[in-house]
């Protein structure tokens, strides 16, 4: 989890700053690299070396990356074994290895018995085996924190997850704090801890260990230390630093016929996972085939000659997440594209990426040149999803604006941007009177509905203010183009006839008891909050700005320093990781934020424990991940207490590894990993 924390650090300061950019969704994609071809053996040729392509997280960034330890733990391996031909991977084709690896803890103090600790990544989340030596029995790990927090006596830490811990007395002279360990509200343990001057620095750590957790006794599941006790201008206060906690309640043991999609023939081998098929699967073209517990292939809309497929996760848990890019191990030019940093924009099926950002003129040190970091995007045409040629809807400009999708007003002009907002092909039913919340606080209403003239009347709405109206025909025979509702507008940052919402009527029918209208085919663009970008604009640390027609090139004019262990803002919601590390040792990657659900701008916690959304969209799940709650930091009368923290913890979304043959930073995962497969394969063959 290092580093995580401070991201979600870095996200919270600048939340409020950039919130249109970090804008909420509902469910966050994450993409791996995207592999094209014409079948499944060129791309195994073309990506891999003929036998194995290997996908780790320098090409899969939802898998777990360690910028500063250089760690990585997952693999899957596409292999060319009897079977894999065309479009179908054979059996025991698709392998998926994952194992323990050692990582730093975030509050790092070794005096203190905080050194490092087992974790593993098992189908893209952080877990940490019950035992060291063995990845069969896992927990999902809640907070690995260096924050400092402050506790009154009888006030609450939420740790998440349902977890707390509370003060219940703190003892000032006696230099001494009895905390409880809850969960749902239950009592699970406590101790009184001593912070006595002098003593051994490994008794400010409480370590709470219970039995029988998967048939597993003196599992460690909390790490608390406490700093110091003092006295607050009213009362006796304790401050906490370092917590560590794992979601025992949920832990689960992994058994050898247990299935996971597709991937359903199961070794457990130690400390390593080793997941296969023992079916063939077929990559079904504009199809989503499950793998791997919410991990699944995506492939494209192309014809039988033509094979183009990325792996992709739905992230559903409400909250911050940071989406990250493939990492640069040196101080040599980099540049990142949709296939190595997946915030960016990317259209499968037409296969179109618009952006591009570049780091060139060798760095000196840890200090990019003047003009040295560039970021460049242009327009590309791509498909609406409701595909209608006849009707009218075949292909509009998208442009890709630091990771997010934009339609520019003119098509031959970078300068005039607007947010798409929503692009469609699902059936949308509606009644008279009825609205459908199209986002952004954009409505359609139906006015009315009249079955008999097959026609309907529809009135376009943003913040419950009156936009447009139209009558809409949907007569059998007539002109298919009638049944679609183009809505242009004027004045748009100065230029008129802008087209901002297409609405296309499949039918009217009478209901059992209404008379309904039958929509597919919605497309709009965030009008009201179109931009013009002007040549002396600035974006974060980019401020040359360059517009040529349908390209918008922005660089630094001043120096850009990598500052060694720290995220620093590139423009817009876009940031670089860099990992704690020598200077001559650099390692960077860039990174976006996405937000999911209703997150509080203050604590950047979730609003309740699901986010409900619009009709006929995806409503969130359930599981909350909680951060510690609400603190008061007071200062002690002779030692100043560092300001606290809230934090969401950043997810398992960063990445590393720069791509290409002898990627560094992934060699030891590799040659393991690789080596199991490799017995694995040869043995099956003998």
């Amino acid at each position: 989890m290092t580093r995580f924390a401070a991201v979600s650090l870095a996200v919270l300061m600048l939340l409020t700053v950039f919130a249109s950019v970090a804008s909420a969704q509902d469910v966050l994609e994450v993409r791996s690299s995207v592999f094209n071809g014409t079948d499944i053996d060129d791309i195994i040729d073309t990506y891999g070396n003929g036998t194995i392509l290997p996908i780790d997280g320098s090409k899969f960034p939802i898998f777990y990356y360690d910028i500063d330890d250089n760690i990585s733990t997952e693999l899957v391996l596409i292999a060319d074994v009897p079977g894999t031909e065309n479009n179908v991977i054979g059996e025991g084709g698709l392998i998926y290895i994952t194992m323990i690896m050692p990582v730093g803890y975030e509050y790092e103090n070794p005096a203190a018995g905080w050194d490092n600790y087992s974790m593993i990544g098992f189908g893209a989340q952080i877990a940490v085996p019950l035992k060291p030596d063995r990845a069969d029995k896992l927990s999902r790990l809640v907070l690995d924190s260096d924050d400092k927090y402050t506790l009154r006596t009888g006030e609450t830490l939420e740790l998440g997850q349902g977890y707390t811990l509370e003060a219940k007395q703190v003892d000032v002279n006696g230099e001494k704090v009895w905390l409880q360990f809850n969960r749902d509200g239950e009592y699970v343990d406590d101790e009184i801890i001593s912070v006595a001057t002098g003593g051994n620095n490994t008794s400010k750590t409480w370590d709470v260990e219970l039995d029988d957790i998967e048939g597993e006794d003196d599992v460690v599941v909390l790490r608390v230390h406490v700093n110091q006790v003092f006295q607050g201008a009213v009362d006796s206060i304790a401050q906490i630093e370092g917590i560590w906690l794992i979601d025992y309640a949920n832990s689960r043991t992994i058994e050898s016929d247990d299935e996971f999609g597709e991937l359903n023939d199961v070794a457990i081998l130690g400390p390593a996972l080793r997941l296969t098929n023992e079916d063939t699967i077929t990559l079904t073209r504009d199809g989503t085939d499950q793998i791997l517990e919410n991990v699944s292939f995506r492939t494209a809309d192309t014809g039988s000659d033509v094979l183009r497929f990325h792996l992709i996760k739905e992230i559903k848990d409400p909250g911050i997440h940071v989406i990250g890019g493939a990492a640069s191990f040196s101080a040599d030019n980099f540049t990142w594209n949709a296939s190595s940093f997946a915030g960016f924009f990317y259209d499968l099926d037409d296969n179109i990426e618009t952006e591009s950002l570049s780091v060139s003129n060798i760095i000196d040190g840890n200090v990019i040149d003047e003009g040295g970091l560039v970021y460049e995007t242009s327009i590309e045409n791509v498909d609406y999803e409701y595909f209608n040629v006849d009707a009218g809807w075949d292909q509009y400009p998208v442009i890709g604006f630091f990771a997010e999708e934009y339609v520019p007003l003119k098509e031959d002009s970078a300068d005039k941007l607007s947010k798409l907002v929503l692009d469609s092909d699902d059936k949308y039913t509606i009644k008279t009177g009825e609205i459908i919340e199209l986002g952004e606080g954009y409505s359609i209403e139906a006015k009315q509905v009249d079955v008999d003239g097959e026609k309907v009347w529809l009135e376009f709405t943003r913040d419950g203010e009156f936009v447009d109206d139209e009558i809409i025909s949907v007569t059998t025979g007539s002109n298919t183009t009638s049944s679609t509702w183009d809505v242009e507008l004027d004045d748009i940052e100065d230029e008129d006839d802008v087209l901002v919402l297409k609405v296309h009527v499949n039918q009217v029918f009478q209901g059992a008891v209404d008379s309904i209208a039958q929509i597919e085919g919605i497309w709009l663009i965030d009008y009201a909050n179109a931009m013009t970008i002007e040549s002396d604009d600035e974006f974060g640390k980019l401020d040359d700005v360059s517009i040529q027609g349908d390209t918008l090139s922005i660089s630094n004019e001043n120096t850009f320093t990598l500052t060694m262990g720290s995220e620093e803002e590139i423009a817009e919601g876009m940031f670089f990781m860099i990992g704690d590390t020598p200077v001559e040792e650099l390692r960077y990657f860039p990174f976006v934020v996405r937000i999911l659900g209703e997150v509080n701008e203050t604590t950047g916690l979730p609003e309740g424990n699901e986010t409900e959304t619009g009709e006929n969209e995806t409503q969130a799940g359930e599981n909350v991940t909680e951060t510690p709650g609400e603190n008061v930091t007071e200062e002690p009368a002779e030692e100043p207490a560092e300001e606290e923290t809230e934090e969401e913890t950043a997810g398992n979304n960063t990445t590393g590894g720069e791509e290409g043959e002898g990627t560094p930073g992934f060699g030891i995962v590799l040659c393991l990993v690789g080596l199991l497969a490799v017995v694995y394969l040869i043995r099956r063959k003998s």
